[in-house]
């Protein structure tokens, strides 16, 4: 039984290891958006290392991950600004 050489690309294995970091720190964002420094930063993290791993290969993890990132950044900015509404 051979191992394709392929399948050993550090590179790919590193988008795939993004697109999953992405989709956790997606969820994350969401639950960490009460606190908006921690959800902002979370979240930005989160698009930031699921575009990366877009740019090397396209992937539904990554997209995914996207998409929880920003909803969560929507979330952390709406909240922080009922926040600053409020405060007053």
């Amino acid at each position: 039984m051979e191992v394709d050489p392929e399948s050993h690309d550090t590179e790919l294995q590193s988008a795939r290891l993004y697109a999953l970091a992405s989709g956790a720190l997606g969820l994350i964002s969401l639950c960490a958006a009460i606190i908006p420094i921690c959800g902002g930063i979370l979240s930005i993290l989160g698009i930031t290392l699921g575009l990366v791993s877009q740019r090397t290969e396209k992937s539904r993890n990554a997209t995914i991950g996207i998409a929880l990132s920003i909803l969560g950044l929507l979330i952390t900015v709406v909240y922080f600004i009922v926040l600053s509404f409020f405060s007053n």
